[in-house]
């Protein structure tokens, strides 16, 4: 069985990815990537955060990678890693279908599951399943 990946070695193999174009965040009030945003989001995952998270439960890149509901940073993580272009290109197809940010990242993940994206990462991860 291979070893969970951690949230920390997620942040580290995102941070050393290219970034992608900025674009204006009403919320935010500025310019913003989505490598910032998956930065931001996985610095704070060992807290409550903004979502209110439970602290008692160490958590995976794994399942913060299938717990993400938006779906430009699930685009992002995969066309920066280098997922195979055209699943990425069938991902966001796939994903205007949906109506929800839950079911337009679920959309995604059904095609570009998180083993997918963890051999883009990682040239020596193994799938035990």
């Amino acid at each position: 069985m291979t070893d969970p990946i951690s949230i920390k070695s997620l942040l580290l193999a995102i941070s050393n990815l290219p970034s992608d174009k900025p674009v204006f965040s009403p919320r935010r009030g500025r310019l913003f990537t989505q490598k910032e945003h998956w930065i931001g989001w996985l610095f704070e995952y060992g807290g409550p955060g903004a979502y209110n998270r439970q602290t008692q439960v160490v958590r995976d890149a794994r399942f913060a990678y299938n717990r993400s509901v938006c779906p430009e940073m699930l685009l992002y993580l995969a066309t920066a890693a280098r997922v195979d272009r055209k699943l990425c290109l069938a991902a966001k197809r796939a994903s205007t279908k949906g109506e929800s940010l839950m079911q337009k990242a679920k959309a995604i993940r059904a095609i570009i599951p998180w083993e997918t994206v963890a051999a883009a990462l990682w040239s020596d991860y193994r799938s035990d399943e």
